[in-house]
């Protein structure tokens, strides 16, 4: 078990000037760094490769943005475009070493609005008949895409488990898992450790956010039955604290971080991954502990 961070936490878009952050995120405890990589001609994989072998960080998730333009969904230009980073994102994740490749691919970010149940079933085949190739690349390349379902103020796409699964079953490779996030997770799930133990087989990645973004344990989150149900469907990847600072005013505007929430980064990563490992560790010794016999 890895627990990670994701560089949104300081940067709109990981570059190469943002290659201090692998040892610094080191530095916070992390054991993996999810790169949030918005363009990837902006990554000089030698230069990234030598700063993740130097801080020991090998391995890390590429994670993906859709913002306008990227929309499996949206007009020819939008589909096209969004194909084509998807697929550069699969591309450039073997050479870093990365076996997993994250992110609400569906949609742009922030599209919500109501559709005729017509409208949407054609827009879902319209994206599973993308997806099909692009999966299809991710296995040639033994990676695994893990989609993300959003909250309904983000997307009125793919807001739940059971949604993703559809969508999943739909696209018929087992390249395509779920991304859950449990920030999202606490609005549209009735209960996110039961639909973690309902949808274990099909979850590829983790990303524990508060439920107000900001310090984890310090939430409404069901931390110990969130944890707890990862731990029951034998959840062996990672798990990424993704959050956001409204000093970084791109993703503070599209994530709505209108007020602060913790005093710096860096005190959400130590804190944060202190806590993680802390309750993984506690609830893996009481879920071993033998039954009393009475």
């Amino acid at each position: 078990m890895r627990f990670g961070l994701n560089t949104f936490l300081v940067s709109p878009g990981f570059t190469d000037a943002d290659i201090p952050l692998i040892s610094a995120f080191k530095s916070y405890g992390a054991d993996v760094i999810e790169l949030a990589i918005v363009d990837p001609s902006a990554v000089s994989v030698p230069a990234l490769l030598a700063a993740l072998q130097a801080a020991k960080l090998e391995q890390p998730i590429v994670c993906g943005a859709f913002g306008p333009g990227r929309d499996l969904r949206g007009n020819a230009q939008h589909q096209a475009a969004c194909v084509h980073y998807i697929s550069e994102l699969i591309e450039l994740a073997p050479q870093l070493g990365a076996k997993v490749v994250c992110g609400p691919f569906y949609s742009e970010t922030g599209r919500a609005s109501r559709h005729t149940a017509e409208a949407r079933e054609q827009q879902l085949e319209q994206i599973a008949s993308h997806l099909k190739p692009l999966c299809q690349q991710a296995e040639a390349a033994g990676v695994i895409l893990a989609m993300e379902p959003l909250n309904r103020f983000e997307t009125d796409c793919i807001n739940t488990l059971e949604q993703a699964v559809d969508l999943i079953e739909r696209v018929g490779s087992p390249a395509l898992k779920i991304h859950i996030d449990t920030f999202h997770m606490n609005i549209e799930e009735d209960d996110s450790a039961a639909a973690i133990l309902k949808y274990g087989p099909y979850i590829g990645h983790v990303h524990a956010s508060a439920s107000h973004r900001g310090l984890l344990g310090q939430d409404q989150v069901d931390w110990d039955g969130v944890l707890s149900a990862l731990q029951t469907i034998g959840y062996e990847g990672d798990i990424v604290i993704e959050s956001f600072s409204e000093d970084n005013e791109v993703i503070a505007r599209a994530a709505a971080i209108w007020r602060p929430l913790y005093d710096s980064p860096k005190q959400l990563s130590v804190e944060g991954l202190e806590f993680l490992k802390k309750s993984w560790k506690q609830l893996t010794q009481t879920n071993c502990q033998p039954a009393l016999l009475l």
